[in-house]
């Protein structure tokens, strides 16, 4: 999304202050979706309003659900109680991975046609993992351009589930969030699913868990690898919680914890702490091993500077297996860190917004880092001194990439002025964010 000028910001020397976060992106569209398919009433506080959440918002509309916005970021969800009213309809998904993916899957539930598209990008981004999963149950869904990609097309048909549903975990979550939140509306017996091979960002299933059990479902673990969905008890499965609070977004958080390393702090987020459920809030751990001052309570973490005599981070290796987002935040913080920084499986990053590896090793070489990049992985060293940092004249590419132009607000706190081409990309999860990061940088 484009729309405000390219703009130039920094060099800033400093960070101080406190943020209130925005609602999770990954917490407001399962919950948007858990509400529209429970019975009853659901209020939802602190819903994210960005474009990926509007994206669901008006999904959820065109098939024939009352949801309202009010002030203070308030939706107000009228549930259906598991099966849609409007059973055709052709829906527009922008390029909200976890609007498209778990929706996906619950209209191959409801015996309807309909068809799913999105941006371009979105049309080069994977579905086949999930697809395949449904189609094990007697889903009926068609590629409408190139196989394994959107966008689909869903017809009507009979969902049996007679076996152990099958499904991979090392593309994307997203998959089996979608099949766990799609599968009870039609488990007449247990459903088991199984994961084949790994399974990458195991916390945002844990937030999908957690979620289904709020609104009445709790699926067993037996092992790692492996889930059990509960029979239907009623024709309705999901039960409104009358309300339900959005945490803030741990991922969103990520920056401005770096800020306040990076530009000596404090700086405050206010909405995740010791009580979030997002596997992103373990960027704070990542931060304070690179030499971090980290303090948090149970919705606030708070970074004042390093604990370096020399003031500087310092670089590390990591596994990002279960950071995929944040982890975007280690490979620009490492601009101002002593040695390498090394972040390991990341092969996500390849299917997401953009191609991420890419991406970032081409804008950091821009400000002079040192990068070498992989399948799955990239090793960034920061520019050997100033006068190796460099301010690119045509300036940082974001990529439509709300995560690249965010994480490089960071890298103003060189030595030389920075220039953001298409800041407005950040309007998919934070759209205020340049905003609220002025308020704390001089």
């Amino acid at each position: 999304m484009s729309g405000l000028p390219d703009i130039q910001i920094g060099p800033f020397k400093r960070a101080q202050g406190s943020i209130v976060l925005p609602g999770s992106k990954s917490i407001s569209n399962r919950a948007l979706l858990l509400a529209a398919l429970s019975t009853g009433t659901t209020t939802l506080r602190n819903l994210l309003d960005a474009d990926d959440t509007q994206v669901m918002r008006n999904a959820l509309r065109q098939l024939g659900l009352s949801v309202t916005d009010q002030a203070n970021h308030v939706c107000v969800v009228e549930g259906c109680g598991g099966q849609f009213p409007v059973r055709q309809a052709d829906l527009f998904m922008g390029n909200a991975g976890t609007a498209i993916r778990p929706l996906t899957a619950a209209l191959a539930m409801q015996g309807g046609n309909y068809r799913l598209s999105g941006v371009a990008r979105m049309h080069e981004r994977p579905i086949r993992d999930l697809v395949d999963g449904l189609r094990q149950v007697g889903a009926k869904i068609d590629y409408e351009l190139q196989e394994g990609y959107p966008p689909i097309q869903i017809s009507a048909a009979d969902i049996h589930i007679k076996d152990v549903v099958k499904v991979r975990g090392d593309v994307s979550s997203q998959f089996l969030t979608a099949l766990l939140m799609a599968l009870p509306l039609v488990a007449q017996d247990p459903v088991r699913i199984e994961v084949v091979g790994e399974l990458i960002s195991r916390p945002y299933i844990d937030i999908t868990l957690k979620l289904m059990a709020r609104f009445g479902v709790n699926v067993a673990c037996p092992d790692a690898q492996s889930f059990v969905i509960p029979a239907k008890t009623s024709n309705a499965v999901y039960g409104s919680p009358g309300q339900l609070s959005v945490e803030g977004d741990a991922s969103s958080a990520s920056y401005f914890l770096a800020l306040g390393a990076i530009g000596g702090g404090p700086v405050r987020v206010l909405g995740v702490g010791n009580d979030s459920i997002q596997g992103d809030v373990a960027f704070a751990d990542a931060l304070a091993l690179m030499g971090a001052n980290i303090s948090a309570g149970e919705d606030w973490i708070e970074v004042t500077g390093v604990k370096n005599a020399n003031g500087k981070l310092n670089g590390i290796t990591i596994d990002c297996t279960e950071i995929p987002d944040a982890a975007m935040t280690l490979a620009v913080a490492a601009l101002f860190a002593e040695g390498p920084t090394r972040l390991n499986n990341i092969a996500s990053w390849r299917v997401k917004e953009t191609d991420r590896i890419a991406a970032m090793a081409k804008e950091l070489r821009k400000v002079g880092a040192i990068v070498e990049e992989g399948v799955d992985y990239i090793v960034v060293n920061a520019p050997a001194s100033s006068s190796h940092w460099q301010s690119p004249s045509e300036g940082i590419d974001t990529y439509d990439d709300h995560r690249m132009a965010m994480c490089f607000s960071l890298a103003a706190f060189g030595p030389g002025a920075l220039k953001i081409n298409d800041p407005n990309c950040v309007a998919k999860t934070f759209p205020t964010y340049f905003a609220e990061f002025a308020k704390v940088v001089n």
